[in-house]
């Protein structure tokens, strides 16, 4: 790993406190690769509209990420902000804003996730004939796709193209396509694209409601993803932005393989590192330590372990920076 300025800067201020974590943990991190291992990285919270692809990209471009599991706003929203950015608001005083002033908000179509109002009309409506037309030919056909890879079979025919806003190599979704990387999209159902599936199931248009795969489906093929990596004596670890269904779903995998299904040669996870600003508080996951992810059979005694408790859109692209050696 080489002490560019960026990654100079982080060793020489960054001493103490979350700021040394975060050191560790990117060593860590770099280190578990050089070792033969494969990195998970999981994407809760808003880290698309938070443009994370400006630095995630090119960590999937150049082989530091081999899966990623992210809600199905993280898939969709890289997707609205590759083709709308530039309709995008931003609203630096949102704390102030009244009641009122978010109807003001709406009736102007503008869907506010903190500081940022992601277009309806420009980045919603803009892909959703495109992703509909895809559905609707699955459904005919009788095909079924994970909701992944309808938005890859989108990117890379190119039928978005036109429409593209920002400079594509900052689209982590479209690195991902490009390499195949393995998607897993928990809770799908519970994202913009989810809610207009179901209206289209709802209206008779999409016949198969299991035209798009499900979460079990999802496990499954984490399952024999994981296994695959196992035998070819792979070490997967686990880099969790957030908490949530985004880490939780990914990381069961292990105990899920051990437990239930009473394999004796499924390793635990080889490297753990979890951003977050949650308190560990009364039945917290997202505000879990890391050891007591022992004692569901997920991490083990001497995995690296790291908590970094700070803002994700901080750490994460300072930590890929020091990783991909900026």
């Amino acid at each position: 790993m080489s002490d560019a300025p960026v990654s100079a800067f982080i060793r020489h201020h960054f001493r103490h406190f979350n700021g040394a974590t975060l050191v560790d943990a990117a060593d860590a991190y770099s280190a578990h690769l050089a070792d033969g291992g494969g990195m998970m990285v999981t994407l809760a919270g808003a880290m698309s509209t938070a443009e994370l692809g400006l630095s995630l990209a090119e960590m999937i471009r150049q082989d530091k990420v081999q899966a990623i599991t992210c809600t199905g706003a993280n898939l969709e929203e890289d997707v609205f902000n590759l083709v709308a950015h530039d309709h995008y608001v931003r609203i630096p005083g949102y704390r102030d804003l009244t009641a009122q002033d978010e109807e003001e908000l709406l009736a102007r179509h503008l869907n506010r996730v903190t500081d940022t109002c992601i277009p309806e009309e420009e980045a919603i409506r803009r892909i959703e004939h495109v992703v509909l037309e895809h559905w609707l030919a699955a459904d005919g056909a009788g095909k079924r796709y994970f909701p992944h890879e309808y938005m890859y079979q989108i990117l890379l025919s190119g039928k978005l193209e036109q429409h593209y806003q920002i400079d594509p190599k900052n689209s982590w979704l479209l690195a991902a396509a490009q390499k195949n990387l393995p998607i897993i999209v928990p809770g799908w159902e519970d994202s913009t694209l989810g809610n207009i599936y179901a209206s289209h199931c709802i209206t008779g248009e999409i016949k198969n409601v299991h035209t798009v795969r499900s979460g079990i489906e999802y496990m499954t093929y984490l399952a024999a993803w994981y296994q695959e990596q196992v035998k070819a004596g792979r070490s997967i670890g686990f880099y969790q932005i957030g908490g949530g269904i985004a880490g939780d779903f990914p990381i069961c995998v292990v105990p899920m393989l051990e437990q239930d299904l009473q394999m004796t040669d499924i390793p635990r996870w080889g490297y753990f590192c979890q951003i977050s600003d949650s308190t560990t508080s009364f039945g917290s996951y997202s505000g879990a330590v890391p050891n007591e992810k022992i004692t569901w059979g997920k991490l083990s005694a001497d995995t690296p372990k790291f908590i970094i408790e700070s803002d994700a859109t901080i750490v994460a692209p300072l930590m890929f920076a020091m990783i991909l050696g900026w």
